[in-house]
């Protein structure tokens, strides 16, 4: 074993530990008063947007350069408010991918601007997404990918 440096040990990693990597966001965005409905809370719609915004992200890592379409978004139930200065992040996985579509799960967590390191899960959804030509004609995936 080394010597600690700042408080923290350093030691060689265990070939046989498994690697655990916190999942990133497919976006992070901070809400601002532009986005509130009447009650003060930001509006779905704009929760919605950026649902649709990250599934597209992780839609694109099976085409690239592809172009895709939505055309579902599965039930979104939304389980807690998000408040003007909230930090939202959206968290992509693909979950079935076709001969042409990509079905992406999108979950939604807010850290609290208020009580900071507090945070709730909003909501998920499941968007399904299609990859199309310049005619908006399916295309299938590339190989691969």
């Amino acid at each position: 074993m080394s010597e600690p440096v700042n408080d923290r040990v350093s030691e060689a990693p265990d070939p046989q530990s498994p690697v655990t990597v916190a999942p990133q966001p497919a976006i992070r965005v901070i809400l601002m008063p532009k986005d509130t409905n009447a009650l003060g809370t930001i509006f779905g719609g704009i929760i919605l947007s950026y649902i649709d915004q990250a599934g597209a992200v992780e839609a694109h890592r099976h085409a690239a350069a592809g172009r895709f379409v939505t055309v579902a978004m599965r039930e979104v139930v939304f389980h807690f408010p998000v408040f003007v200065g909230d930090l939202v992040s959206f968290y992509t996985e693909t979950l079935r991918r076709g001969n042409t579509s990509v079905t992406v799960k999108v979950v939604v967590e807010a850290e609290r601007a208020r009580t900071r390191g507090t945070r709730v899960k909003v909501t998920e959804a499941e968007v399904v997404y299609v990859h199309v030509d310049e005619g908006n004609r399916p295309l299938p995936l590339p190989a691969g990918t």
